[in-house]
């Protein structure tokens, strides 16, 4: 084998690998007394076929295997032997023209790694900005949990409907006087304004009193999930069974045991853990963007520029899926247009961050366990659909490149766990909006304050788009391809959109066919 070297300019590394036909002939005749004696033909005993026949009918299959087992081997063993570090898969080409019996040559196109000194991790300095529970949070966030559990009363027979109030009703639907499936029910609970049923249903039912009997026109929208009843006229005869009122909903014991709970103390326990929780995620944010500008402040290399177009297209890839849900996508698309070149530069600062943190963690000892791995790749199969999950997970086991962008989020947490612990860190305490002040502080810092960082708008004039891949800037996100997503159940003409769908409520004893109320789209 015989190698020359045609670029090295510095990442990027190109080699001419030339294999002398001998050689690959060698490996076919090997190849050929090793198959022999298993090949089978008629007017010879097993075993017993002479190899030039077994050639002569196997040849250009052993010939195609052989070639391909040699260029790997051939690619391993300059990246061995040239001491290279593949910053991704090499570029391997076979030169045009070759046929059995010459010399094989390809070529091979690869950027490499760049070489980081040891990152001197020591006289790290940290603030950690502690949020504590205030009374003020924890009875507001009660609050929030009391409004999402309402409870209607009956209200006297006198009172109209308006919006809010709750109506149990029966109603029988309609379409070119017949009834449909799916258009029935009993006992079913709507709230007006909820926006539970197809447009123009609740607001007809406004001003009704419990007892009254009402004849409600109204056309099922164009892109109705069913067909047959996609822009369809209907008539509902509904039967008002009872007006409700919103009760008071106290934070009391018997809230609590209504909940499942052993009591109020229990569920301010849990509710203050949540907060709690909920605070230590910002506060790491904050002090893993510190670290991060402190990392960045002090390092500074060549970057594989495939690695960071890989980084860059996974992040026009978010900024244009979040443009196209804006308002106005033309304009989102336009102000993030004008903001290239600064996501470009965010690309190369995440691809740096992601290779100094890689370099710091295997200078320290830090791994992933196999446990770990496992459980990173049944989480990840977890998100296809049960009939895929088995070849996904062969795709792991046989695909290193997808394990590593699967154990690669994980591995920079602990990086940075491991250098939170080697920081000396200054602990404050402060108020959940200075902490979040702070953060947003972090992300309107200016270009100048961070080495070859793109100057951003203050987060108050980001659109939605723009702050999404704002707040990602200052980490490395593993590349992952989008799953599969799940077969969604099949709905019938009455059903609810999963999208619209409530949260989840203990049913109310009602018939079947109560649950068939007309939808909105």
């Amino acid at each position: 084998m015989q190698i020359v070297e045609n670029t090295n300019e510095g990442l990027k590394r190109a080699y001419t690998i030339t294999i002398p036909a001998k050689d690959i002939d060698a490996r076919i005749e090997a190849e050929v007394k090793k198959v022999a004696p298993q090949v089978r033909m008629p007017g010879f005993r097993p075993g017993k076929v002479p190899a030039n026949l077994v050639r002569k009918m196997h040849g250009e299959a052993l010939h195609a295997d052989v070639l391909n087992n040699t260029l790997r081997e051939s690619v391993d063993g300059l990246i061995k032997d040239k001491k290279l570090r593949p910053a991704l898969q090499p570029k391997v080409e076979m030169t045009e023209g070759y046929e059995q019996g010459k010399d094989a040559e390809l070529t091979v196109e690869v950027e490499v790694l760049p070489e980081i000194e040891a990152p001197a991790i020591d006289g790290l300095k940290l603030e950690k900005l502690n949020v504590p529970v205030s009374d003020e949070q924890l009875d507001e966030a009660l609050g929030k949990i009391a409004e999402g559990q309402k409870s209607y009363k009956d209200a006297p027979k006198t009172k109209k409907a308006a919006d809010g109030n709750q109506l149990i009703i029966d109603f029988v639907g309609r379409v070119d006087g017949i009834e449909f499936e799916g258009g029935k029910a009993e006992d079913a609970p709507l709230v007006i304004g909820a926006g539970q049923f197809i447009p123009g249903f609740e607001e007809q039912l406004v001003g009704v009193k419990t007892g009254d009997e009402k004849t409600i026109k109204v056309t099922f929208p164009a892109d109705y999930q069913a067909d047959h009843l996609a822009a369809k006229d209907a008539e509902f005869d509904v039967t008002v069974k009872q007006v409700k009122v919103e009760a008071e909903t106290k934070v009391d014991e018997d809230f609590a045991k209504q909940l499942g709970l052993e009591g109020l103390d229990k569920l301010k326990e849990l509710v203050k853990g949540q907060i709690e929780q909920e605070s230590a995620g910002l506060t790491r944010t904050q002090m893993k963007r510190q670290l991060l500008d402190t990392l960045a402040a002090d390092h500074d290399f060549d970057v594989p520029p495939t690695m960071v177009e890989a980084e860059f297209d996974q992040i026009w890839n978010q900024l244009t899926q979040e443009a196209a849900k804006e308002d106005d996508p033309d304009k989102a698309m336009k102000e993030i247009e004008a903001e290239k070149d600064d996501y470009k530069r965010i690309a190369e600062r995440r691809v740096r961050l992601g290779l100094l943190l890689s370099e710091i963690g295997q200078a320290n000892g830090v791994e992933i366990s196999q446990q770990e791995m496992q459980m990173l790749i049944q989480q990840a199969a977890q998100q296809y659909r049960p009939e895929d999950r088995d070849r996904f997970l062969e795709y792991v086991r046989n695909e290193p490149m997808a394990q590593a962008q699967l154990r690669a989020p994980m591995y920079e947490d602990k990086v940075v766990d491991f250098l939170f612990d080697k920081a000396e860190v200054n602990e404050r305490e402060v108020t959940r909006e200075e902490l979040e002040a702070a953060i947003e502080a972090e992300e309107a810092a200016p270009a100048q304050a961070k080495k070859k960082a793109p100057a951003k708008k203050t987060a108050a004039k980001k659109t939605p788009a723009k702050k999404a891949a704002a707040k990602d800037a200052e980490k490395k996100p593993a590349a992952k391809k989008a799953p599969a997503k799940k077969a969604a159940p099949k709905k019938d003409a009455a059903a609810k959109p999963a999208a619209k769908k409530a949260p989840a409520k203990k049913p109310a004893a009602k018939k079947p066919a109560a649950k068939k109320a007309p939808a909105k789209k």
